[in-house]
């Protein structure tokens, strides 16, 4: 018995640890707990030393230094203001007012708003419940079929978890030994291709059961002018404009310009040529521009302008991500007091959020630090490694079954149990195999974006069922009887956009490019031109010095072997 435990500790170990999770025991203390009972059954059969357990303080004392995880509490503080200021409700009512007159109007808004959100908090919570408290009310009372509502405003919230700043970047970026700066660049461009995904279903949703998703009546559009139009036209004339001027100022950056930073500042330009073109009209009286095209305008300013706060200046270098967090919890400090809607009871609000969710962050890294001591000294990630690398099909064959496993375990544990567990013992396999980590994180986050939707533990699910409507009720504006959103509406609605992440995470893999794109060319190394001058010992350096000074023989030579000075 005592061999097989020697030889199969590491097995072992991580068998113990599911069963602790099975159990119902916390993420935190289950992975403390194993880690030290483990820890103190190898000590009493000599394959690890009582010294071992000395190092946890050090390690303790390594992540209270970490200055990374600082930006967790700043860009969650920054969610939960900006959820509590109208940002989201004014969004959704203007881009719901543009889109309505087309099928599919009013889930398009919520996309759109669900990435925008995305940009500005980073937090799937924020965006699912505004989103759902918001918007789902308005899609029940239009006849939109719940199915796709519910999967819409699931599936849009959890777009916060992929387009930066995200919290589970974050978290991947310190397991994985990486800048955070970089995931944010490399997952930059795969978040607004997901949104495109999104898009196109409510596309097709539309174009083949149209009834699933109807247009909002005339009576419902409430931005009109006083001829009655919606005042499309000059809208459509601005989005050239602004579109031309974004163009115009990315062609005429170098070609070495990284792709991140072009798409951000490029939308700056084009933002900024609008708002200008805006205030102009605003303030001379121009006529130039509808009701709807300075609505859209003024109400797209504040966010966007968060966003390049955020991500322009970590993109740009001008920040890291724990500044542009701090820069991003002010912005919305401001936002908020400029909507007059900043008090105390909002204020505490925010900070008591913010601190049980950084807290909880921080004990199951705590758990899990202990527990990856103990699975290192059974040399855990030596037998991890050598059941990865000998998996047929080299690379591809090791990402498909990584992301089958990441699949299949996201049915019971969130993204941060699978960043804290999972991830430091895959990071070191995939760098061995030649797998850049930083392309390698931002696929598994695409992939650990459906532990938010699996039906029947989707976190997206349970927090858009805390706001549905669990009750047949009278509409206030239509007098109509609105039946209830049952959960089994909510889990066929998430069904369609699980498989689209499970295909965004086949395109990753299909076009590296996707990530590597927004990372930008790096200069190669030259090795042809390199010269190596060797640094001369001590004694060399004295006889250096004795020549200098016109000695033969070195200063510290004996009394009799020193030599006149030359004449």
């Amino acid at each position: 018995m005592i061999e097989f435990l020697t030889a199969y500790m590491a097995p072992i170990m991580f068998v113990g640890l599911i069963i602790f999770l099975l159990m119902g025991f916390s993420v935190a203390f289950s992975l403390a707990a194993c880690g030290l009972a483990f820890g103190f059954i190898g000590i009493e059969l000599g394959m690890l030393p009582a010294s071992l357990m000395q190092a946890l303080p050090l390690r303790i004392f390594g992540i209270m230094q970490n200055d990374t995880l600082l930006a967790i509490p700043f860009f969650t503080f920054m969610g939960l203001i900006l959820e509590r200021s109208g940002m989201a409700e004014d969004l959704l009512d203007t881009i719901g007012q543009l889109f309505g007159p087309i099928r599919g109007g009013l889930a398009f808004a919520v996309i759109l708003v669900g990435a925008m959100l995305a940009a500005t908090t980073g937090v799937v919570a924020a965006s699912v419940i505004s989103m759902g408290l918001i918007s789902l009310p308005i899609m029940l009372r239009y006849g939109y079929d719940r199915r796709v509502a519910s999967g819409v405003i699931a599936a849009s919230g959890t777009l916060a978890q992929i387009i930066p700043p995200s919290l589970v970047l974050i978290i991947l970026a310190d397991q994985l030994g990486k800048s955070v700066g970089d995931l944010y660049k490399g997952a930059f461009i795969p978040g607004f291709v997901l949104t495109g995904l999104y898009i196109g279903f409510i596309v097709l949703v539309a174009m083949f059961r149209p009834s699933y998703v109807p247009a909002l009546p005339a009576e419902a559009r409430t931005i009109r002018e006083d001829n009655g139009t919606p005042g499309l036209r000059s809208l459509f004339v601005l989005f050239v404009l602004s579109v031309g001027s974004a163009v115009a100022f990315a062609k005429s950056r170098p070609d070495s310009t990284p792709t991140d930073e072009l798409i951000v500042v490029s939308m700056c330009v084009g933002v900024g040529v609008a708002f200008v073109l805006a205030v102009m009209n605003r303030l001379f009286k121009l006529g130039l521009l509808s009701r709807m095209a300075e609505r859209v305008t003024f109400v797209l300013i504040p966010p966007l302008g968060l966003i390049f706060l955020v991500l322009g200046t970590i993109f740009l270098g001008v920040a890291t991500p724990t500044e542009g967090g701090a820069m991003g919890a002010v912005g919305a400090l401001v936002m908020a007091l400029s909507r007059k809607r900043l008090d105390l009871k909002l204020m505490k609000q925010a900070m008591d959020s913010t601190m049980k969710l950084s807290c909880f962050v921080v004990f199951i890294l705590l758990g899990s630090t202990v527990f990856s001591l103990t699975f290192q000294g059974v040399d855990g990630p030596k037998w991890v490694e050598h059941l990865m690398t000998s998996l047929p099909g080299g690379q591809l064959g090791f990402l498909i079954v990584v992301n089958v496993l990441i699949f299949v375990l996201a049915f019971f544990l969130d993204f941060f149990e699978l960043s804290f567990i999972v991830i430091p013992l895959l990071g070191p396999v995939a760098e061995k195999l030649g797998i850049d980590l930083v392309w390698f994180g931002v696929l598994l986050a695409v992939n650990m974006q459906t532990s938010f939707m699996h039906p029947p533990f989707g976190f997206a699910l349970f927090y858009l069922r805390s706001v549905a409507p669990h009750d047949d009720y009278k509409d206030r504006l239509t007098g109509r009887t609105v039946a209830k959103v049952t959960t089994g509406q909510i889990y066929w609605g998430a069904v369609p956009f699980v498989l689209i992440q499970i295909i965004m995470v086949g395109l990753i893999i299909a076009f590296p490019n996707l990530v590597s794109g927004g990372l930008g060319k790096k200069a190669d190394l030259d090795t042809t031109n390199i010269q190596l001058e060797a640094q001369p010992d001590d004694s060399q350096k004295e006889m250096d010095a004795s020549k200098l000074f016109g000695f033969d023989q070195p200063a510290s030579a004996p009394a009799g072997g020193a030599s006149a000075p030359k004449k």
